[in-house]
């Protein structure tokens, strides 16, 4: 395989530390009980035809975290033991090993250590091409060299500086395409892709590949080009990359069918049900983030959704691409095609995916929908009572059986594993085939063209490599083997040899024109794309698909416009954008993508041709669809439209958000304000868009506002509107608000922008009167030096009521300048006898370590029910418990911070699923040693104000000016805006969020209890 250009071999890098002692060591984790592995395949559950056997198992191997299947059926294994926190475990560094059946037993007897060195962390990606292995290890993408007996000869680096840390959302696996380019993906932590020199990689379109960097094919200088994770697509020798995807987030692999069609795994924000299959969309947006200002999914917006799952991925947002499926929860990890003929038929031409967290390998067979899919689930391998079966990947041998690694562990991902007492650590890899289906190996020719086309057929991605590899290079020679291949029944054959075809010099056009002919949509489709990938002019192509029968014909015509500059391509978009039938959002969104960069002369094209028409359910949605500025005059007449119903009115005030800065949209927006619809809200929504545009043509908005803020008494809505406009005169109000909802996000806003104005008078008044408990609380909710100063006078002020003085410490002990404060009160003896009590319980269950310690030695705790340590963690597992008397517990002391089947709080995890995810003894160490490992996006951090104060919390969202800080009362999640202009500093807490010593109000029973509650909370 070509290398890309210019490489370098890397140095080797020294070892790393292991994480002090092993921390879990400490806590009596077993060397874990796990079944053998013929007793473990009587826990595993296969679909009907099918059985699993044992390829692998410890010793040969541990912690497989990522397989490919070569040319020859051997399997090679990225091993995982320096995962995360447990890097240096290995002081040798991970292996790449190779397994092999050399009996033809199904089972693999020799094992070579293709490499290992210390440069190598749990690599979570391997491709085998030839002999070449490309290894995905963030920071860093190898290409290694076989040497033709199983050793690396010789290492470079392709890409580096892909992300600061080793980490499960980073770089991952490579595959290879029909179309003999290469296909990867990364998650969300990657960010960026750089030379081995360390310079920024710019793709075909002048974007750099940097998820915090504007593009310069973004429609504004400002907008982020890219987004999240991405996915890409390369030559084999590195050049033409190109972004095919982005704004997942952790998009584990990619996978890639005969007529070039993606689809790929997401997992969502632990514990919110969301993970999803996706349909790749070329160039298209997947809705993690906020595609303008990379808000996260839970920032409020305008038509939001009200499932969580669609939430999620912003799918009610223009310029999202909608999900193929939802899966739940879970944790997604290998995925590939399956195009054999071995499997029974329900998983022919399917996607075959892994996801460690329910312990199950799925298939889902996919139908045409519209311009897009739709897909159903299908079990391959079902792992029922042994919770440590973790797929990690799937891939297909050559004779058409599965081959699916298993990481083996009661946890899987957050960063740790409890399968960590090396080197007794275990991992497996199964084969899944009928009955009795030898593992046999079909012969390999590659020297003739009729050999090299019999493995082009092949369901083993590797050999089809060496196939194309070869054909391609025989060129005109391998044409009459590749024509009996396209003159087949079978359309994914026929599509393996148009990509080949299509490349022989002169043949080209001549293939190309046969497959936008052919009758299979597939193949036209496929041809479409070969002219794509090829550079050839696709103009004459789209004009002869534009009125396809085949919504997905058309759909990709559309793509293929992206970033078109003929001069005949808005008048083709529109003839596309014609055929819109109102209900299909693939066909929708793929117009979009082809009208990126030529929106105003596709928008215009479009008007011109439906004339007075426009204004229909299909023409509204191209109107909501376009990023061109006269579609803001449109969307102003669909908003203010009488018969336009108040439910479907906010989905075209948002669309308004996607269109950059312009004339045309201030236009609207003073409309909107003017307006005298009865719905207070299209007014409210564009006081709010208008704010901080500039342009004379803007009025007063403060002079606006009283119709609105009068209308809006008393809600979020009303506390937004003054803050934005900055109201100085509403304080009353606002802390009537404050009061109202002192446990919330809205009595947090409220009150903090009252003292915001420094209205000490205002302030003063309301804490002397009736909601002075509720206004001490919602300032509490605060870190601002002032408001800890009021309290601390509420607090030494023996003449208030004591509710209202206990309101106020509870208020206190919930910020770090608060908490600081108490414990000098209590120093210097002027806390009054009657708060100890209140006092010492709020700030031994602080979050900061330090003010647990202080409170804990000037406030100490009474004994627990049964005042005895906990026993080891393998003699909890051999207790009973009561998963009733459990959820006791988890209601008084969990839900302070997490939800479980509705119950709780939204601030950490959901924990609805967390027995499906987690094995008993992966939840007791969470609980016991919480910082051990975090879930990712539950990093707790510290906001450093420029004044000095600073604030405790996950954060929430961010955007270029604004920071949205998540914290939790014990009652209720508070969500608080912060300038960025304000903040000095955002640094990563030490220690987890969730306080250790939870077990220390609870007996050993009750703490089993509790575990065997968590333990049953599984998907229904």
């Amino acid at each position: 395989m070509p290398l890309p250009s210019p490489v370098r071999k890397l140095p080797m890098k020294p070892p790393r530390a292991i994480l002090a002692a092993t921390i879990l060591a400490t806590l009596g984790l077993p060397a874990r009980a796990q079944l053998a592995p013929a007793e473990t395949l009587k826990t595993l559950e296969a679909a009907p035809g099918l059985q699993a056997t044992v390829f692998a198992a410890e010793p040969m191997l541990m912690k497989p975290s990522d397989i490919d299947v070569d040319a020859m059926g051997r399997v090679w294994v990225c091993e995982g033991v320096n995962y995360r926190q447990w890097a240096g475990l290995r002081k040798e560094g991970d292996r790449i090993l190779i397994l092999e059946d050399t009996k033809g037993t199904g089972k693999a007897d020799k094992q070579t250590v293709f490499y290992q060195g210390t440069d190598l962390a749990c690599p979570l990606g391997i491709c085998v091409l030839g002999n070449k292995v490309i290894v995905s290890d963030a920071p860093n993408v190898f290409i290694f060299t076989d040497d033709g007996t199983g050793h690396a000869s010789k290492k470079e680096v392709l890409f580096s500086h892909i992300a600061g840390v080793q980490h499960d959302h980073g770089v991952h696996t490579f595959v290879f395409g029909p179309d003999g380019k290469l296909y990867f993906n990364m998650g969300n932590a990657a960010e960026r892709l750089m030379t081995p020199e360390g310079k920024p990689v710019v793709d075909v379109f002048g974007n750099t590949i940097d998820a915090n960097r504007p593009g310069s094919k973004t429609g504004t200088t400002d907008k982020i080009a890219y987004r999240q994770g991405m996915v890409l697509r390369m030559n084999v020798d590195g050049s033409d990359l190109e972004v095919l995807g982005n704004n997942f987030r952790n998009n584990y692999e990619v996978s890639i069918d005969s007529f070039g069609t993606l689809w790929q795994s997401d997992n969502d924000d632990d514990g919110n049900k969301g993970v999803r299959i996706n349909y790749v969309m070329e160039y298209g947006n997947f809705g993690y983030r906020d595609e303008m200002t990379g808000a996260a999914w839970n920032s409020n917006r305008t038509n939001m959704e009200k499932e969580i799952p669609l939430r999620h991925w912003h799918q009610n947002d223009p310029g999202v691409i909608p999900n193929l499926l939802n899966t739940g929860q879970g944790s997604p990890t290998g995925i590939c095609v399956y195009e054999g003929n071995l499997l029974p038929e329900v998983f022919r031409n399917q996607v075959i995916h892994c996801d460690a967290g329910p312990n199950v390998v799925r298939a889902y067979p996919v139908k045409a929908d519209g311009a897009g899919y739709g897909a159903r689930v299908v079990n391959v391998l079902q792992g029922t009572t042994d919770q440590t079966f973790r797929p990690s990947d799937v891939c297909v041998a050559p004779d058409g059986s599965l081959i699916v690694s298993d990481w083996s562990d009661p946890q899987v991902g957050g960063h740790g594993m409890q399968d960590n007492k090396y080197p007794n650590m275990h991992g497996r890899i199964y084969r899944v085939a009928p009955p009795g289906a030898p593992y046999k190996i079909p012969a390999l020719d590659l020297k003739t063209p009729e050999g090299a086309a019999e493995a082009l057929m092949s369901p083993n991605m590797s050999r089809r490599y060496l196939a194309w590899t070869a054909l391609h290079e025989m060129g005109i020679l391998a044409e009459p083997a590749l024509l009996k291949l396209w003159n087949g029944a079978d359309p994914r054959m026929k599509a393996r040899a148009l990509f080949l075809l299509a490349r022989i010099d002169g043949k080209g056009r001549q293939y190309i024109d046969a497959a936008i002919h052919d009758a299979n949509p597939d193949l036209r489709i496929t041809g479409l794309r070969c002219a794509r990938g090829m550079k050839m002019d696709v103009i004459p192509l789209v004009r002869v698909l534009a009125h396809d029968g085949s919504p997905q014909v058309r759909r990709e015509c559309a793509i293929a416009l992206h970033y078109e500059k003929s001069a005949q391509m808005p008048a083709l978009w529109a003839e596309l954008a014609a055929q819109h039938d109102g209900k299909d959002r693939w066909y929708l969104e793929a117009l979009g993508i082809g009208a990126a960069d030529r929106e105003a002369d596709c928008l215009g094209a479009w008007l011109k041709k439906v004339g007075n028409d426009w204004n229909t359910t299909p023409g509204r949605d191209i109107i909501w669809r376009s990023r061109a500025p006269l579609a803001a005059t449109y969307l102003g007449k669909i908003i203010l439209d009488p018969a336009v119903s108040d439910d479907e009115r906010p989905r075209f005030i948002r669309a308004l958000d996607f269109i950059p800065t312009c004339d045309e949209k201030i236009d609207a927006l003073v409309v909107m304000v003017n307006s005298k619809l009865p719905d207070i809200i299209v007014p409210l929504e564009a006081l709010t868009r208008l704010k901080g545009l500039k342009s004379p043509k803007i009025p007063d908005l403060s002079t606006l506002a009283g119709r609105v803020l009068d209308a809006k008494k008393g809600t979020p809505e009303f506390v937004d509107l003054c803050e934005l406009l900055n109201v100085k005169d509403r304080d009353g109000e606002l802390l009537a608000i404050a009061a109202a909802h002192s446990g919330d996000s809205i009595g947090t806003s409220a009150v903090r922008l009252v003292v915001n104005h420094r209205n000490q008078a205002e302030l003063r008044k309301a804490l002397a009167g009736p909601d002075a408990n509720g206004i001490a609380a919602a300032l509490g909710n605060i870190p601002d030096g002032s408001a800890t100063e009021m309290l601390e006078k509420i607090v030494a002020d023996s003449k208030q009521p004591f509710a209202v003085r206990q309101a106020a410490v509870k208020a206190m002990a919930r910020t770090n300048r608060g908490a600081t404060a108490l414990i000098g009160m209590a120093r210097k003896k002027t806390l009054g006898e009657d708060l100890t009590f209140t006092v010492g319980n709020e700030l031994r269950s602080s979050l900061g370590k330090e003010i647990r310690d202080e409170a804990a030695a000037l406030f100490p705790a009474p004994a627990g029910k049964d005042a005895k340590p906990l026993p080891p963690i393998a003699q909890l597992l051999k207790m009973n418990g009561d998963a009733a008397k459990g959820h006791a517990q988890f209601a008084a002391t969990c839900v302070r911070c997490h939800q479980a089947r509705g119950e709780g709080v939204e601030f950490g995890p959901n924990l609805s699923e967390i027995g499906t995810k987690l094995g008993k003894d992966a939840i007791i160490t969470k609980i016991l040693q919480p910082t051990s490992s975090l879930a990712f996006g539950y990093e707790g951090k510290t906001l450093k104000f420029k004044n000095g104060d600073q604030a405790d919390g996950l954060i929430a969202s961010q955007i270029d000016d604004e920071v949205t800080l998540k914290t939790s009362n014990g009652a209720a999640a508070i969500l608080t805006r912060y300038k960025r202009s304000d903040i000095a500093e955002i640094k990563p807490m030490k220690l987890a969020m969730m306080p250790e010593g939870l077990q220390t109000a609870m007996s050993t029973q009750e703490f089993v209890d509790l575990i065997e509650y968590l333990s049953s909370l599984k998907k229904k």
